[in-house]
């Protein structure tokens, strides 16, 4: 794995478009063309995770359908950063040309493959700058991409990358829940990656600031836990059990592949409600747990992002994307349109928020009338009640 020096840069720069860099002869590569093999690979779930695995296959293999490019996943053996490269390497040597690797833990595959096939096209979902200096600098990271050029740590060439903004689609969530109506609420969330949180703590704000609208900032109060996994079992279910049955909670926002299930499982015992993440997940949630259960769902354009990069590349437009860190989240005031949005179809909606209340939170998200903060440090301060149980694993 490549380990460049150390160039310092101003903490106030903000690496967000990276562009190529190097001009020796036998570095430039044509990037385009037409002439597609995709193959997406999983990070330590599978495609049948009703999450961000599922989704992001289900993307790629619909579009690869219609286009009438070849297309395959790959599960690694294992879950470890040498398993993912291995698939990488397995997918290459049969013919792949683009990778789809989903979630931070390819930050390893991000630092270290590019270089090794810079024929091949690398589009990385949700995963930051901070992911891959992390990487790239080891145990000596400060914690800042900002303090680093992380040019240094992969070639940009050959590579996309992206993240989305997860407080925002929180926020959404948790601000509808609490103008439908509910008084406790819950948030489950998956490993407290930065992904996971931004989502909580998104969440925590838009419960905030609806009670505050409200009037009722004393009578709302939040369960906030993280399962330690992203995936559900007995343990996890138990815990979500008391919140539902001793506690008094309503909805729970289950965050993280299918940890969803101990959240499910829990509210089907006592008539408790859902909201889902990634994707519309009310048909799996509803279908399996029963109707009515799922309120909403937190969801990140991982569809759209594959359409478009994908597209990119067939048209010849791969420079549109390579080197490009992008931040994806509100680019229109049409709730449909953007990288993080509610399911307007599946959303249960009540007279006290309406598909139109929803609209006009979406346009003063766009307008830059309401700002949500990304920051993950700590705990956002908030006026409403939030008890925070840490990890359950």
């Amino acid at each position: 794995m490549r380990r460049k020096g150390l160039a310092l840069v101003p903490a106030a720069v903000m690496i967000i478009a990276l562009m190529a860099c190097g001009t020796n002869a036998d570095m430039e590569v044509d990037m385009n063309g037409t002439d597609m093999s995709i193959a997406m690979i999983t990070d330590s779930g599978d495609i049948t995770d009703q999450g961000f695995n599922q989704t992001t296959y289900e993307a790629c293999r619909n579009w690869s359908e219609i286009n009438d490019v070849p297309f395959v996943y790959y599960k690694p053996d294992s879950d470890s950063d040498e398993a993912r490269d291995a698939s990488v390497d397995k997918a290459v040597s049969e013919g792949a040309n683009v990778i789809v690797m989903p979630g931070y833990r390819f930050a390893e595959a991000v630092v270290s493959q590019p270089e090794q096939y810079p024929d091949v096209k690398f589009v990385a979902l949700a995963v930051s700058a901070g992911d891959i200096c992390e990487k790239g600098v080891g145990e000596d990271y400060t914690g800042n991409p900002a303090d680093y050029n992380v040019t240094d740590y992969y070639r940009e060439k050959n590579v996309y990358c992206c993240t989305y903004q997860e407080e925002l689609a929180g926020y959404m969530a948790g601000y509808a829940a609490v103008r439908s109506g509910y008084r406790h609420l819950g948030f489950l969330g998956g490993i407290s990656a930065p992904a996971v949180q931004r989502f909580g703590y998104g969440y925590v704000q838009g419960i905030d600031a609806a009670a505050s609208e409200l009037g009722v900032t004393d009578a709302v109060e939040v369960e906030y836990v993280y399962g330690g996994q992203f995936y559900g079992d007995d343990e996890i279910t138990g815990v979500i059990d008391t919140w539902y049955g001793d506690k008094g909670v309503e909805v729970v926002f289950a965050c993280g592949g299918e940890i969803y299930t101990s959240a499910a499982e829990a509210a089907a015992k006592h008539g408790g409600k859902v909201i889902g993440v990634d994707s519309d997940q009310q048909a799996v949630i509803d279908g399996r747990y029963g109707q009515g259960m799922t309120v909403t769902s937190a969801m990140k354009g991982l569809t759209e992002t594959v359409r478009d990069v994908l597209t990119g590349i067939r048209d010849g437009r791969w420079s549109d994307y390579a080197g490009k860190l992008e931040n994806l989240g509100i680019v229109s005031e049409e709730p449909e349109e953007n990288y993080v949005q509610l399911p307007i179809r599946s959303t249960l909606w009540c007279d006290t928020f309406t598909e139109d209340d929803y609209r006009a939170l979406v346009r003063a998200m766009y307008s830059g009338e309401l700002a949500v903060s990304a920051d993950i440090s700590s705990m956002p301060k908030v006026g409403v009640k939030v008890t925070d149980h840490g990890s359950i694993k």
